[in-house]
């Protein structure tokens, strides 16, 4: 148990701006098998961010209620809540593949266009879009009463967070190894690690069965598996692989999958 909460808390460091400092950054300790192994838990951070996104929306949705666009504003705002939390980490990474693919056919041309830490036309594009389609989506879901919208913030963030690791479990790391910062979680997400983020999904994702429907839980995860298979598909052709920043892309589209399974069930 020490074991998994030094691997959660790497996780957390990793994938939040969290702070993990002082005696417990050193009790936690760093090193690539380390964060190779706190990959197992990435879900699990998942619920964090689910947990604040939440907290917000729901306190906004209840303090302006019944007032039209209560919903909206609590869309909005926890929205920003998640991104603060994550320091923008998912959606820098889907700017970064939003221009490599956008900007050249060429496999070669189109990796050292992700390297590029400037965010050209295609990523400002993916990035707004992106941000559009989750406020909507949870407007839509929590226009008539928040459990909508609740439910599916718990399920996605943590369900969007296994997707990456099953595309590294199944594609070849194609980026800068010796920069990338993905590196040493690509080096082998292993069964056992696997098993374990899918057990983090399972309470999530029965939380969202109980609140809404069997037909709202099927259709969100379907969605959200079918984006996020699909943009895989897509990395394979055009990269023979993968990136950090692909990861990152999977998550946000895996997330947005989920919201609109669950609007479209409602």
């Amino acid at each position: 148990m020490r074991q998994a909460l030094r691997h959660y808390l790497l996780a957390l460091q990793f994938f939040t701006r969290i702070p993990v400092t002082g005696r417990l950054a050193r009790w936690v300790g760093y090193s690539p098998a380390l964060l190779r192994a706190s990959a197992a838990h990435f879900p699990g951070v998942g619920w964090i961010v689910a947990g604040a996104a939440a907290l917000v929306y729901a306190a906004l949705h209840l303090a302006l209620a019944p007032k039209p666009g209560a919903s909206a504003v609590a869309a909005v705002f926890s929205t920003i809540a998640t991104v603060l939390l994550t320091g923008g980490f998912h959606e820098d990474g889907l700017c970064d593949v939003a221009d490599g693919l956008g900007g050249s056919l060429e496999r070669a041309r189109a990796l050292e266009i992700m390297k590029d830490s400037r965010i050209g036309a295609f990523g400002a594009m993916a990035l707004v879009l992106a941000l559009l389609a989750k406020v909507s989506l949870l407007a839509l879901l929590g226009a008539q009463n928040p459990t909508p919208a609740l439910a599916a913030l718990a399920g996605a963030h943590v369900l969007s967070r296994l997707w990456p690791l099953l595309v590294v479990r199944t594609l070849a790391h194609v980026g800068d190894s010796a920069r990338s910062k993905s590196k040493p979680l690509a080096d082998q997400i292993s069964s056992n690690a696997l098993a374990t983020a899918f057990l983090w999904c399972l309470m999530p994702l029965a939380f969202v069965w109980w609140a809404q429907s069997a037909l709202f839980l099927v259709a969100a995860c379907t969605l959200s598996a079918l984006a996020a298979a699909w943009l895989a598909w897509r990395f394979a052709r055009r990269l023979q692989g993968y990136t950090g920043d692909c990861l990152g892309a999977v998550q946000q589209v895996g997330e947005i999958g989920f919201y609109l399974g669950a609007a479209l069930a409602l």
